[in-house]
This record gives structure tokens, C-alpha cells and sequence, in this order.
């Protein structure tokens, strides 16, 4: 969703509270798309403080369904969406590239809410989502759940670094 910010723009000190649904169903990122189970009303605050600079704040909250990385069940995430931050309308794109400006959200008079929301999960994402902190995670052999029981495969795996001195062994065995 776009929000015009000209109106806002025209009037210094001018305030103005917005509920704003998001309509994003899936988060899309380089890690995979992962479906959103709820999520909240965004509620925006726009304050002109005056010589062009808006002062914007968002709050809400998402959940999100991010895989277990053992077992790879569902885990819904929380998100809460806490952004505060005071924009130089004047700024050109230029100018905004040098002082490293990252701000994507904002294109001319116009604030894309969706990017936003995106910007502050990225920023958020977990380094690990775990569904239980005890999780046994998925049998290596056999792919079976070891959380619902065990499974009947070897257990032994051997040290990786002596993998080449049994295979020399396993050449010259006797037969």
C-alpha cells in the first residue's frame, strides 16, 4: 500500500495517524518465501517537524512460519514492527547514496507501507529458529522425525578426517 505524503508535506507541524492493514500473505526473501499467520493493523505516525523532514513511526506485529533448522517444522515467528525515523524529503537520491541512506521505503511524495514491513523482518530474522530447545532434529540416514521416536539406522558414523585410512583398509582386507 502507497500512502501520499504531500498532503503532510505541505503543512509544517502537521500530524497524521494512520491504520494501515498489510497485505503481504508470504515474506519473500533469498532465503525462500515463508507464509505469514497474522498479522496486525500497522499503525503510522507521520509528523511533519518542519524544513521538509517527516518523523515516521510504525508499530504492529506479524507472525510468521519459519522452518525448525533440525527438523524443519513450521515454528511461528513473531515480529513486532517497531520503526522509528526522521526523513530529509530534500535530500536527492544522489545525496542519499553518499551519506549511505538505505531507506527504500520512500519513492518522491509516496511511502510503500509493504517495504517497510519488509525491511523491518529482514532486520528482525532470526539467526536460528529452533522448535523446542531440546529439538533431536532428522535422521541423516532415513530423514525420519526424531522428535516423534528412533529410528532403526546405523548409528556409528565414523570421524570424517579418518575416512581416507579406512578406505585403505578396506581395500586390503582379507577376503
Amino acid at each position: 500500500m502507497l500512502i501520499d505524503l504531500s498532503e503532510i508535506l505541505s503543512l509544517e507541524g502537521k500530524t497524521q495517524v494512520i491504520e494501515v492493514p498489510v497485505s503481504m500473505d508470504s515474506f519473500e526473501s533469498k532465503l525462500g518465501s515463508f507464509p505469514v499467520l497474522e498479522k496486525d493493523m500497522l499503525s503510522l505516525t507521520i509528523t511533519n517537524t518542519g524544513k521538509k523532514v517527516l518523523k515516521i513511526e510504525a508499530k504492529g506485529r506479524l507472525t510468521i512460519a519459519i522452518p525448525c533448522d533440525k527438523c524443519l517444522r513450521e515454528v511461528p515467528t513473531e515480529f513486532g514492527i517497531d520503526h522509528e525515523e526522521e526523513l530529509d524529503m530534500k535530500a536527492s537520491k544522489e545525496d542519499r547514496i553518499k551519506d549511505l541512506d538505505e531507506i527504500n521505503y520512500v519513492t518522491g511524495c509516496s511511502l510503500d507501507v509493504e517495504q517497510l514491513v519488509h525491511n523491518e523482518i529482514l532486520i528482525h530474522w532470526p539467526l536460528r529458529v529452533l522448535c523446542k530447545e531440546d529439538c533431536r532434529g532428522i535422521c541423516p540416514v532415513c530423514g525420519k522425525d526424531l522428535n516423534e521416536g528412533s529410528c532403526d539406522c546405523d548409528k556409528t558414523s565414523p570421524d570424517p578426517r579418518m575416512a581416507v585410512i579406512s578406505d585403505i583398509f578396506s581395500k586390503f582386507k582379507e577376503v
